[in-house]
């Protein structure tokens, strides 16, 4: 039998780590989505304001990347930066899975004949996983190196604007660092994309670095403006959270002890 303090403090270390799974798997289940659905569609929002056409053109894998970095801003906030890393590696090692299945299953028989262009026959009824495995294969590959780089610098402009600001002006680090990181990501996943792969196509007439530019400019666009709207549900998450788990976020994960009642 646990007497009464011993068994509070393990209801609340219990609760501290189903959120922590809950907010890592969010994190990994999203990741893995985006990498799968990555440059399978491109989705143009482009529109005018009077005599302005405003081109506006992204991926369809960049619709869930901002939750990733919500994620891991919750973790950083509540569990400390050492936790937030340890999902950013295993964020890492689910990349490389997702590669290694994706070659595998096509290597496996039986195997169709493939083009110049390493796809089977339009008519081939495994076409459409040959022409994902392509698509992800190629982006995974080079996202591999702007989410690695993105992640950390996400977690690292976090933790030094709490330094800085002594643990106040959440909305600062908040969006101060997810800002940072994505704009490092929208740079480094389009160009190596580009320069290591045909998965990025650049229209008649369209010079490359209009082009690129202008996926650059829509992707951190969409990513800074969803950003700016999680400021809210970051804070009420955080307020929240912080007394549901009898967390202190100014002092880390362990420092704060437990009440003597659970709501």
């Amino acid at each position: 039998m646990f007497g009464p303090d011993e068994g509070v403090e393990k209801k609340i270390a219990r609760r501290r780590e189903l959120v922590f799974i809950i907010l890592a798997g969010i994190f990994l289940g999203t990741l893995a989505m985006l990498n799968i659905l990555g440059l399978s569609r491109q989705i143009d929002l482009s529109f005018s304001i009077g005599s302005w056409d405003i081109p506006f053109v992204v991926f369809v894998g960049v619709l869930p990347y901002p939750i990733t970095f919500l994620c891991t801003d919750f973790i950083s906030e509540l569990y400390g930066r050492r936790r937030a890393n340890y999902v950013v590696w295993v964020g890492l090692l689910l990349n490389i899975w997702v590669l290694f299945i994706l070659w595998i299953g096509g290597v496996l028989p039986p195997r169709p004949e493939l083009g110049p262009d390493g796809l089977p026959d339009i008519a081939h009824p495994n076409f459409s996983y040959f022409y994902i495995r392509k698509l992800t294969g190629m982006a995974t590959a080079a996202s591999m190196i702007a989410y690695l780089t993105a992640q950390f610098v996400d977690v690292q402009v976090f933790h030094m604007l709490k330094k800085l600001t002594r643990g106040k002006a959440l909305w600062l680090r908040n969006n101060g660092s997810t800002l940072t990181s994505q704009l490092v990501d929208s740079i480094a996943v389009i160009l190596i994309t580009y320069s290591f792969s045909d998965a990025i196509h650049i229209h008649p007439g369209e010079t490359i670095a209009h082009g690129l530019f202008i996926l650059i400019l829509s992707n951190y666009s969409f990513k800074m403006v969803a950003a700016l709207l999680d400021t809210i549900p970051f804070y009420i998450g955080v307020k929240y959270l912080s007394r549901y788990l009898h967390l202190d976020p100014n002092q880390g994960f362990s420092q704060k002890k437990p009440v003597h009642t659970i709501q």
